[in-house]
């Protein structure tokens, strides 16, 4: 659902201490967002660090798959505006979007627009990979994946470099990302960083049958610990692979 508002950018309403707010953003999905961004930081200063700091960089990597996965399996089971259905649209509406845009209009959605929502697929899709790839990769100097020795050496070198420059498209990702959030912050007047600490909105942006009534916490605790009990499951009894369970 969306709050449709065609005004022009720039007589946006400006903010102000006196707004009253609405739920928007439950707290799992605001927890996933903030531990990505920390485990992609991490992953990429444990790399930078040096071999010595592999393990680190390996949970970091554990910690993204882990991640990604709660996420998806929340877009269709979470609460309202987390879910898939709530915001992917086709491509008629992404068009629809950019051209309201392109013409100095916007349109107002209580979650995702369009085209933030393909950003959100597309960095999912891309971080989940880049881990993935990661399990059976191997530097051939001191460190390798825990599932590099399911594959031949060939691939798992193949693994490896596509583990290393997918880095560089995620980045590229991440920083149209924060440009076009900075944008909806400055231009649009939107408090978009706000709402994904706090998971609410102004109420003029969020009309009051779309406001969030619960956030499912149980469900979501539930779920996380199934999938990082799932996964830590899975590679202790992969054969080959060196895993330290007390990592989780």
């Amino acid at each position: 659902m969306t709050t449709i508002e065609n005004d022009r950018l720039s007589s946006a309403t400006s903010y102000s201490e006196t707004r009253t707010y609405r739920k928007v953003w439950d707290w799992p999905t605001r927890f996933f967002h903030w531990s990505l961004v920390a485990a992609f930081a991490g992953a990429y200063a444990s790399n930078k660090l040096g071999a010595a700091y592999f393990s680190l960089h390996l949970f970091f990597g554990y910690a993204v798959i882990v991640l990604v996965t709660f996420r998806i399996v929340w877009g269709f089971v979470g609460a309202r505006h987390a879910r898939f259905a709530s915001f992917l649209k086709g491509p008629r509406s992404v068009l629809h979007y950019v051209s309201a845009v392109g013409r100095g209009r916007h349109t107002r959605y209580v979650g995702h627009n369009p085209l933030g929502a393909l950003m959100v697929i597309a960095l999912l899709a891309a971080l989940g990979a880049q881990a993935a790839f990661g399990l059976f990769g191997d530097d051939e100097i001191f460190n390798a994946g825990p599932l590099a020795p399911l594959v031949s050496k060939d691939a798992s070198l193949l693994l490896t470099s596509l583990h290393r420059k997918l880095f560089y498209v995620i980045l590229a990702a991440v920083f149209v990302h924060v440009a076009a959030v900075l944008a909806h912050v400055v231009v649009a007047r939107e408090p978009i960083i706000r709402a994904m600490v706090t998971g609410s909105k102004p109420s003029e942006f969020v009309p009051p049958e779309e406001t969030l009534r619960s956030s499912r916490g149980a469900v979501a605790f539930l779920l996380f610990v199934a999938i990082v009990a799932a996964f830590a499951f899975g590679l202790r009894f992969v054969p080959g692979a060196q895993v330290d369970i007390a990592a989780f």
